[in-house]
């Protein structure tokens, strides 16, 4: 039942990411290119993304375990830390060179876009490699 759940969960939100125009890499850009053709537009669709988020962490903090009864599992972590600096900085740089961001490239591979198809192997391939770096230095 919890697959069924998240298959439309996921379903859900792929299909809010088209509608967003959030899986079309040159509006992503052009919401970016703050200096050119500016389109603010995308603002909109993560400023929206923000007050639901906010809303639902704010109850989730308060539960022991989801509304489908599996344990809460929420992070405790208060610190910005350097891996998580550059990591935010690699993933900027990626979303900025290739105006795909990981959801909305998988959604646009699904859709047999090419240049997501690629985007989706580098992420993947960077995640192996992360993997790699982290089991090396423990």
């Amino acid at each position: 039942m919890l697959n069924i759940n998240a298959f439309v969960v996921g379903l859900l939100f792929g299909l809010g990411l088209i509608i967003s125009g959030m899986t079309d890499p040159s509006k992503v850009i052009s919401f970016l290119d703050l200096a050119g053709a500016w389109d603010p537009s995308l603002a909109f669709v993560m400023g929206g993304a923000i007050l639901v988020g906010a809303g639902a962490f704010t109850l989730a903090k308060k539960r022991q375990r989801s509304l489908l009864g599996a344990p809460m599992q929420l992070s405790s972590a208060t610190e910005l830390d350097k891996g998580l600096l550059i990591g935010s900085l690699v993933f900027g740089i990626g979303w900025g060179l290739s105006g795909f961001c990981p959801g909305p490239a998988v959604v646009s591979a699904a859709a047999g876009q090419p240049k997501a198809w690629i985007f989706v192997a580098s992420m993947l391939a960077g995640m192996a490699l992360y993997v790699m770096i982290e089991r090396r230095g423990k």
